[in-house]
């Protein structure tokens, strides 16, 4: 087998292996998983993933449960509690969000879309209609709040995960509504404040707000049932020691939701909450991810092994003979100027900056703005060095730009065949790669065009300043993804270490960036990864460049909320 081969296989049995491990997990027992497609009261196209265990007949009705992810998530997000869910016997269906996944409208119209979800699934023949409940993780718990609200008599009960009741997105909780509620909040949630108006997760239990909801003067005590299930009035608080996206794979979590669900719906299959697999599921995405990436990189050295890229090859030549305080200083530079101006790029953009019809999403518009006051401040302080090193480049930008289309295209191709065969995509908890909708493609055309800009000033720079010639292969990819990622990863060791040593977040007056933030990390390794992979082979900073503007731009627009339509 040609060496230029080898990546290339590697890359597909890493996907196909993985794919297969996590479909073998999700239908693990006869389960079956369908992609459904259905149309919302107000002609919304809606999108789920829905489970079916075999013991769910329309002459045989099971239990049903709506189960709903959290912001700029999608319906696979929640495949943890789903896969579960469906091994005890219940009918579930992930729903997507408005303006999130392959849904339609805009974020956070037509209550989330929870209304419609509810109402679809009662519509299944195989679901018992009077034993059916509601579970939603932060944004997820105001959706299905909400479909309560609008159908009051559907559920029978309630698992609210990181979420709350309550203004500005739900209706206010009270000892009887919303019927029977298992509130799962985790000890180190970093949106307590948000909430349930506590600043620290873990005095979570002496919120005044939760405890109006669970009709009690003193302190929740986790683990009691307040109230009477028989009458809808029931409560119970369970605090797993994990943050808020940390829900989504902590077993306590999934466990505390399963058994909340036994003893309130009736006809499921008996199984202890301690019995889960979801994770192997979790483990096979997330090795369908690293395959995907494996795939870029030996679909890029087997195009290079073609005579019509063959002018591409040639030979890396490292900007610097040497390491020196200069280039320390540089690495540092290069490494934490990307978090010294995350917060305020994104809170700018928070302020001043709403979605609109070019740029409708939120969070890629952070991301945007803070890529390119970053590349604007690497620009600046090129033009004000006084020693500039030779950079010595062999760029070719035509060749380069197809051969980064032709390599992300066959990324895509090993997704869409995945999702095909197996119904998953490629993910490990909070890094996700998704297939565009339609919408999400058109939006993507002008998102790409920011990231280029980005990516072109940033990998020239990190090849232009930071190669050092006689470094060894491993010793350049080790100094690129310290470039690139040693920032983020200080950050989050820091901020999560006071959280898991105090109860407080550093960064509490942003958490829904601080929890963006962790996937820079991962991101910005893979992105250094590929960049030095690229150059290697061609002494180019351009191919990089482009595949990871495309890469990144097709894993933010595809993974990120929609506001306008």
């Amino acid at each position: 087998m040609g060496k230029s081969w080898r990546l290339y296989l590697a890359g597909w049995a890493l996907i196909l292996v993985g794919s297969w491990l996590a479909s073998t997990i999700q239908t693990s027992g006869g389960v079956t998983v369908t992609d459904v497609r259905f149309t919302g009261a107000s002609g919304t196209p809606m999108s789920a993933l829905l489970y079916v265990p075999k013991t769910a007949t329309a002459k045989t009705p099971a239990p049903g449960i709506l189960a709903v992810h959290g912001y700029i998530n999608s319906r696979e997000t929640q495949s943890g509690f789903a896969i579960e869910f469906a091994r005890r016997g219940y009918v579930v269906l992930a729903l997507d969000q408005t303006g999130h996944g392959y849904s339609g409208g805009a974020a956070y119209s037509h209550g989330f879309g929870g209304p419609d979800g509810l109402a679809y699934l009662r519509t299944l023949p195989m679901v018992d209609k009077d034993q059916i409940g509601l579970e939603g993780h932060s944004m997820g718990g105001w959706t299905v709040l909400a479909a309560a609200a609008a159908m009051p008599d559907a559920y029978r009960s309630v698992v609210l995960e990181g979420s709350s009741t309550g203004a500005p997105f739900a209706a206010e909780g009270s000892p009887t509504w919303p019927r029977n509620l298992g509130l799962v909040f985790s000890q180190f949630d970093e949106f307590s404040k948000i909430m349930w108006h506590v600043g620290q997760a873990n005095k979570v239990t002496g919120s005044d707000k939760l405890k109006a909801v669970f009709g009690t003067p003193d302190a929740v005590v986790p683990g009691k049932v307040y109230g009477d299930i028989s009458m809808g009035t029931a409560r119970r608080l369970s605090t797993p020691p994990v943050t808020h996206p940390g829900d989504h794979i902590s077993t306590a979590a999934i466990g505390y939701s399963l058994d909340w669900f036994a003893q309130t719906l009736s006809g499921g299959t008996p199984r202890a909450a301690s019995d889960q697999i979801w994770i192997w599921k979790e483990v096979g995405t997330g090795l369908g991810f690293i395959g995907f990436v494996v795939l870029l990189l030996g679909t890029f050295e087997l195009l290079l092994s073609l005579p019509a890229f063959a002018g591409l090859k040639h030979p890396a030549q490292a900007a610097l003979v040497s390491r020196d305080g200069h280039w320390n200083r540089k690495l540092l530079t290069t490494a934490f100027l990307p978090i010294i101006t995350y917060f305020p790029a994104f809170i700018a953009v928070t302020l001043l900056l709403k979605p609109f019809g070019l740029m409708p999403q939120s969070i890629t518009n952070q991301v945007i703005v803070w890529a390119l006051v970053n590349a604007a401040i690497v620009l600046a302080m090129r033009a004000v060095q006084k020693a500039k090193p030779q950079e010595r480049f062999d760029n070719h930008w035509g060749m380069s730009a197809l051969v980064a289309m032709l390599t992300v295209a066959m990324g895509y191709l090993s997704l869409m065949i995945a999702d095909r065969l197996f119904t998953v995509d490629f993910r490990f908890w909070v890094v996700a790669l998704k297939l565009f909708s339609p919408q999400q493609f058109k939006i993507a055309l002008i998102y790409v065009l920011p990231f280029t800009a980005f990516f072109l000033v940033t990998l020239r720079d990190l090849h232009g300043r930071l190669t050092v010639q006689g470094d060894s292969a491993r010793g350049q990819y080790l100094s690129a993804i310290a470039a690139m990622a040693l920032g983020f990863l200080v950050f989050l060791a820091v901020d999560y270490g006071v959280l898991f040593a105090t109860g407080h977040l550093l960064t509490g007056f942003d958490p829904l960036s601080t929890v963006v933030a962790i996937q820079f990390l991962p991101l910005m390794a893979v992105i250094a990864t590929i960049a030095t992979f690229t150059w290697r082979r061609t002494n180019s900073y351009v191919p990089g460049a482009l595949i990871c503007s495309l890469f990144v731009t097709w894993y933010v627009v595809a993974g990120t909320a929609t506001h306008v339509i």
